[in-house]
């Protein structure tokens, strides 16, 4: 019996050109590129930055997955809530959190995200729609599911999303979430970040199957398996998903498939640790970037210029050093805070 269900979705030397653009909204696009150049380079310089000694804790980078957090928020909302895990930085972003106030979290300032008491991993930006992420392995898809169910008797339209990795199917509450989810038929979007590895050990060495899907399947949940590189894609299959379940249908499981181009925390690749992670590996799975996929269609269909390339991301490095450099500066919380903010002053 094959142990692959994912295919040529697994194969990094697929799927490398242009994407489909045909019949998209130029400007939509453009937004999007936007979005997922801005969620890289705000990872380059954390990256960076952790690498010279200037972050004092672990960050968990994403680099490559960009195109997974900014096709899902396209359909989203500010009252809806979206919970992450360790490396939730472009699902904090593609909401539309603030830089400045996420690096200076993760410097531990208190003008940070959650006034510097959270980290890279305890992220929280709920005005925006994030309610929360944790490092610990699907510690907040319960709370997801939870959050929908409230939603849902809110009757309120609004739906919950859980970003997770394919390690995380590896623990029992994402069964007993998937379950309860379906049998309450409640409004939320399980969206697992497939990217082959867990930590430093690939799909292969720990689960008879590479897909995550047939998990959705027995549970006769709706499903969908993308190329998790590919913007137009991952949108089209996440609003089908998060439109059913605003209308009462039930909840939704989608599976992107990707590659993240750091190992699993900080800036090295882990091509020493990892099994199965080798360099030609990484290669092809950087020739299947999802930023220069898009950008490649649409210059070739015509709708943008490589001078507006260069200053999209002219303007957008300028904006994330100007953020550094003020969160670099701003102040640490007074020590009394460590106590003080233990508990909320209700």
């Amino acid at each position: 019996m094959s142990r692959t269900e994912l295919g040529a979705l697994a194969d990094a030397a697929q799927f490398q050109g242009p994407i489909d653009i045909a019949a998209c909204d130029v400007d939509e696009l453009k937004a999007a590129l936007r979005s997922m150049l801005k969620i890289r380079f705000v990872e380059q310089q954390l990256a960076a930055q952790r690498r010279d000694g200037h972050i004092g804790g672990p960050v968990h980078l994403g680099v490559g997955q960009e195109a997974v957090a900014v096709g899902v928020s396209a359909h989203l909302r500010r009252t809806d809530r979206v919970f992450g895990g360790h490396r939730s930085h472009s699902h904090l972003l593609a909401l539309g959190s603030d830089v400045r106030r996420l690096f200076a979290e993760i410097l531990g300032k208190d003008t940070g995200l959650s006034r510097g008491m959270g980290g890279s991993m305890h992220l929280w930006d709920k005005p925006n729609g994030f309610y929360g992420s944790t490092p610990i392995v699907a510690g907040t898809i319960s709370l997801a599911v939870g959050a929908g169910l409230a939603a849902a008797m809110q009757k309120t339209g609004d739906v919950a999303v859980a970003y997770f990795g394919d390690g995380a199917v590896e623990e029992g509450v994402v069964h007993e979430c998937l379950n309860l989810a379906q049998i309450l038929k409640i409004p939320v979007l399980f969206v697992v970040e497939n990217n082959l590895f867990s930590s430093h050990m690939h799909i292969s060495l720990r689960q008879p199957k590479d897909a995550t899907v047939r998990f959705a399947h027995a549970h006769d949940m709706a499903a969908e398996l993308v190329d998790g590189n590919d913007i137009v894609e991952v949108k089209r299959a996440a609003g089908r998903l998060i439109e059913r379940a605003r209308a009462g249908e039930g909840p939704g499981f989608l599976e992107a498939v990707t590659q993240r181009w750091y190992g699993h925390v900080d800036w090295r690749e882990d091509i020493d640790v990892g099994v199965n992670r080798s360099t030609a590996d990484l290669d092809q799975w950087r020739r299947r970037d999802p930023v220069a996929r898009l950008e490649s269609a649409l210059l070739s269909a015509g709708h943008m210029t490589r001078a507006e390339g260069e200053e999209i991301r002219r303007s957008l490095r300028e904006e994330i050093e100007s953020a550094w450099a003020t969160a670099a500066t701003d102040p640490y919380p007074a020590p009394e805070a460590l106590l003080a903010r233990v508990y909320i002053d209700k």
